[in-house]
């Protein structure tokens, strides 16, 4: 099977990776096109992987629709000269479109709800979309829905085993109070008009009294945060998340990340209530705390660190969540070899769910 993936952000990097490795174990050949976005080149480069740059991110929405235009022309250009047999992505509408105008099958993957124009122009033209199990729209009979996060692609113990040697690199040993900030630059198109930490300097500086506090941030930070930022490798802050005390940011699929690997979570944002991934970690397993107030969200960030057994609390809310949930990877390599019967069989059968054991061979 010749596959091709278009990533269009560094959280793709992740959610494909292992389904990459996989797949060409299993003897697929699987192309992938890239946009210049954030670390996207970087991980991919990281992780080993070769590709072709398509474009390369700019803010504004008029930039935005020139970019999906430009990039949509040379995926459609690669995916003539590979001849993909399918397309996958994630919300987007470069592969859907180029899928349509080869005839070919496009399975696009998305979590984001409030994405309503890159859903509208990607959706129509897509052959399948698959979301979570707790995605809140009913997107019709293209929709195909798997009990899990995309997270679990490549946060799954299956997939993922934390690494100690990350806290070497920041002067620090396991058990050592820390937390994680992110601020996000609220740039992306699905971000327009909305808001996260109003009070950053005050909010670190709150946090400060209980541990280090670790900021990542996609813009630049005002110079009294400037020595809290770190620069460890990306592929590394998933290791640096699994260890910390908690988490607070902006960054929702940070937020998702930390609380997948048991570490409390708080989620500031205008978006809350619009995701339904962020509802079930919040509603169903009590792993994360979505706020759009950040005073109520440092309140909370307080109370969790000055309660010694929080992490204690939250490992076991993570082993429950794994009892309920399935290795994502697993179930793409499932869907996309299976094509479609796949997509049949889910629709005549919306509740099954498919463990490690229905795909052997697993090269993991």
């Amino acid at each position: 099977m010749r596959v091709l993936i278009d990533m269009g952000h560094p959280g793709h990097v992740h959610l494909f990776k292992n389904f990459i490795r996989e797949m060409r174990y299993r003897g697929h050949e699987v192309k992938i096109t890239a946009r210049d976005k954030e670390i996207t080149l970087q991980l991919l480069r990281r992780y080993g992987f070769n590709f072709v740059q398509t474009g390369s991110g700019k803010a504004g929405d008029t930039n935005l629709i020139w970019e999906w235009i430009s990039r949509g022309i040379e995926v459609f250009k690669i995916s003539r000269r590979f001849r993909p047999d399918i397309l996958l992505g994630v919300g987007n509408p470069s592969i859907a479109h180029a899928a349509m105008i080869l005839r070919k099958p496009s399975v696009i993957f998305t979590d984001t709800e409030h994405a309503k124009f890159g859903n509208m122009v990607t959706f129509p033209f897509a052959s399948v979309i698959c979301t979570p199990s707790c995605y809140c729209d009913d997107i019709g009979p293209k929709q195909i829905r798997y009990n899990g996060y995309h997270e679990l692609a490549y946060l799954h113990p299956n997939r993922f085993t934390p690494n100690p040697a990350v806290l070497t690199e920041l002067g620090l040993a396991e058990g050592d109070p820390f937390i994680i900030v992110r601020f996000v630059s609220w740039q992306a198109s699905h971000d327009a008009g909305q808001h996260g930490i109003r009070d950053r300097v005050g909010l670190v500086k709150a946090l400060e009294e209980y541990g280090r506090v670790l900021i990542t941030s996609e813009g630049a930070l005002p110079p009294e945060l400037q020595p809290n930022q770190i620069r460890v490798s990306p592929e590394k802050l998933h290791d640096l998340l699994y260890y910390a005390a908690l988490y607070v940011g902006e960054g929702g699929t940070t937020a998702s990340e930390a609380a997948i690997l048991g570490t409390p979570s708080i989620y500031v944002s205008s978006l809350v209530g619009m995701m339904g991934n962020f509802i079930d970690l919040e509603e169903t397993y009590a792993l994360l705390y979505s706020f759009t107030d950040s005073n109520a969200a440092l309140g909370k960030a307080i109370e969790i660190l000055k309660d010694p057994a929080s992490k204690e609390k939250w490992r076991g809310k993570r082993e429950r969540l794994l009892e309920d949930k399935i290795d994502i990877t697993v179930f793409m390599i499932w869907f996309i070899e299976n094509y479609p019967r796949s997509f049949t069989e889910m629709k005549e059968h919306p509740a099954v769910q498919y463990s490690c054991a229905s795909v052997p061979g697993d090269a993991s």
